[in-house]
């Protein structure tokens, strides 16, 4: 199953060419990530928000890597982009969040990061806790086929 977040457009996201910019799309894929995983201060939560989003917080997360592939630009619209998430690997103090990100029902943006759980008063990796898994067991799902991946497959196939 998928995490659905709609994300509105700003002006401000696009970029001389008049599409939006490709750091606006990080920035979209991080509120994406935030909505669906932490626990806003205020308000309903998600089924997969676990960790705490508030100043004090025991856990930080930090992002060790991401990998995108752009499927067709994001022109502006005032419909908000459907940002589809789930975990689709989970080790033991890190997890990889899969995106797919939809404009107008066409897919757009293909993404992927990895997430790393660290301890705010040591700063190291901490495992991922029973009660987190349990909750996004149901968000489980296969990782991303990137076109890069397909090509360099059937490059090792001639050779």
């Amino acid at each position: 199953m998928r995490v659905h977040i709609p994300i509105p457009l700003r002006w401000g996201d696009l970029d001389a060419y008049n599409h939006v910019n490709n750091v606006a799309v990080m920035r979209i894929l991080e509120e994406a990530r935030v909505r669906a995983l932490w626990v806003p201060e205020s308000g309903e939560a998600l089924p997969t928000a676990v960790l705490t989003a508030t100043a004090g917080s025991d856990t930080n997360t930090l992002i060790a890597g991401h990998t995108v592939e752009y499927v067709a630009a994001i022109e502006y619209g005032r419909e908000p982009l459907d940002v589809q998430l789930w975990i689709s690997a989970v080790g033991g103090a890190s997890a990889d969040i899969s995106y797919e990100v939809y404009a107008d029902e066409k897919l757009v943006v293909r993404a992927e990061s990895t997430m790393v759980f660290v301890d705010a008063a040591t700063g190291r990796p901490r495992r991922i806790a029973d009660a987190e898994r349990a909750a996004w067991e149901p968000y489980f799902g296969e990782p991303i086929s990137f076109k890069r991946d397909a090509k360099l497959a059937r490059a090792r196939e001639r050779h």
